[in-house]
């Protein structure tokens, strides 16, 4: 038997009365597995994830599309799934979708979904911003890999 923890990610189908809160807490920091004696294990998980995870996979869905067109470079592809991306120079579309394949592979690499959609909303906002006219007469200094100190 499991002794209770809060870094538990499995839990049997009789704690879900025996130690319900427990469950529903460990469910809200992350996915947990219900094991059941006489059929398939469940996963309780907090709508915060599965949003997560559905924008994750729709982003995927047009990620892919782009990257298997066969009509313009990527940039063009994703201006054409994302036309925000139209407010953005021809150089900053191609670094937005270079970033955003880049990040993206890394949320599906870690299981992490708040990369990818963390990235697609800051270029958005980006452009958005662009197309609001702020920052035209301002130099942008763009904080790269290079200046953030890594644990």
């Amino acid at each position: 038997m499991h002794t209770m923890s809060e870094a538990r990610r499995t839990f049997q189908s009789s704690d879900l009365s025996r130690h319900s809160g427990a469950v529903f807490d460990a469910a809200e920091d992350h996915p947990v597995q219900v094991t059941r004696r006489d059929g398939e294990a469940l996963v309780l998980m907090s709508q915060r994830e599965a949003d997560a995870r559905e924008s994750l996979l729709q982003l995927a869905a047009q990620l892919i599309a782009a990257a298997t067109s066969e009509h313009g470079t990527l940039a063009e592809c994703m201006a054409e799934l994302f036309p925000w991306m139209l407010a953005l120079t021809v150089a900053d579309q191609e670094k937005c979708a270079a970033d955003l394949l880049r990040t993206s592979r890394a949320s599906f690499a870690t299981n992490q979904a708040h990369l990818a959609i963390a990235e697609l909303t800051a270029w958005r906002e980006t452009a958005d911003a662009i197309a609001a006219g702020l920052g035209t007469d301002l130099v942008i200094e763009w904080i790269t890999d290079d200046d953030v100190e890594r644990p």
